[in-house]
This record gives C-alpha cells, sequence and structure tokens, in this order.
C-alpha cells in the first residue's frame, strides 16, 4: 500500500511552493549564503544540540547533570514523536513535488513534514532559555538560521519549518511542566 498524503498539505503545497521556489532560488545563486545554509543544516543535525546537553554540567555545576537529563529525555522523546508523524503523516519533500525547487542538501528521507531540525532547535531554543538564558545570544540566532537553512536548502516547505518549531516549543514547555528545572 503506497502512503497517502493528506488533502491538508496537498493545499499547502499549491500555496507555498512559490514562495519556497523563489527562496531556494536565492539561496542558491550567493555562494556565501549557500555555504553558511549548509553548515547552519549540518551543525543542526545533532552536533550543536549534542555540545550543548554535554555543557550542562559545566555551565552550572548545581544543576547541570539534572539540566543533561532533562534536555537528553526530551530530545529522545521529541524524536520518537518526530519519527512517527514523518512516516505516518507522508509530506513529500518540495524538491520531490515540485521539480523546479532545487535541492542543494540530500534529504535522509523522502518526508518533509515537520522539520526535524527546527523541532530541535526551537526546543532547546526554550530550554535555554529558562536553564541559562545568557546562551540565547548564540543558541537564538543559531535556531534561526537553521530553520531559514532548511527552506533555502529546498528541504522543507515553510509551514514543515513552522511545524517543525511548535511542536519543539510544545515539548520544551512539556518538558518543563513535568522536570521544573531549578534555578
Amino acid at each position: 500500500m503506497t502512503p497517502r498524503t493528506p488533502s491538508v498539505f496537498e493545499r499547502l503545497d499549491s500555496l507555498e511552493w512559490k514562495l519556497c521556489h523563489r527562496f531556494a532560488l536565492a539561496s542558491n545563486t550567493r555562494l556565501l549564503s549557500l555555504v553558511t545554509l549548509r553548515l547552519a543544516s549540518r551543525v543542526g543535525d545533532w552536533p550543536a544540540w549534542v555540545l550543548l546537553i554535554m555543557a550542562q554540567p559545566l555551565l552550572d555545576p548545581g544543576q547541570g547533570w539534572q539540566r543533561l537529563v532533562q534536555f537528553s529525555l526530551t530530545a529522545v522523546v521529541a524524536l520518537l514523536v518526530y519519527r512517527l508523524l514523518k512516516t505516518r503523516l507522508c509530506r513529500e519533500r518540495p524538491s520531490i513535488t515540485f521539480e523546479c525547487i532545487p535541492c542543494t542538501e540530500p534529504p535522509r528521507d523522502r518526508y518533509s513534514f515537520p522539520s526535524g531540525h527546527t523541532m530541535h532547535a526551537m526546543m532547546f531554543t526554550v530550554l535555554t532559555a529558562v536553564s541559562t538564558p545568557w546562551l540565547l545570544l548564540i543558541v537564538a540566532p543559531l535556531a534561526a538560521l537553521i530553520a531559514i537553512s532548511r527552506v533555502g536548502l529546498g528541504l522543507h516547505y515553510i509551514s514543515d519549518v513552522v511545524g517543525g518549531g511548535v511542536i519543539g516549543i510544545m515539548f520544551a514547555l512539556a518538558s518543563l511542566t513535568l522536570l521544573p528545572l531549578a534555578g
């Protein structure tokens, strides 16, 4: 049985494709921005977040180990739910549905919704805002660049990125509700 894309995604695809096409073409024509977007996307694969998690005991010797466990558990649960959503919703990547949208980075899989990179970026941004707000000077711009990179590289629709961001925020808030961080 072939996976079927929900009709809401078909409507969104037809609304978003021109903007995604323009954004991907603009990113593709400027060498510096393409290199920056590729780097941001690769850092958002996992290195930035593993570094952030592992740094927690150093950033706060008193609560760092609790934060390390909380950040790790939140990331694992979010990843499991993300994989479930991605394989059930089956929204094709923009470059698959619309061949005119250049994909300048090899995708890991065929499906687009939600953006896992953006989900994790927003999740860790919220967790960082609560645990170490001064670190937002680094984490927030990085999260924004990662989100932008996913559309600029032709890997996601804008709604994939927005959806991933909202899901990431929800996971962070749920985590903070279930396991409040001590100040």
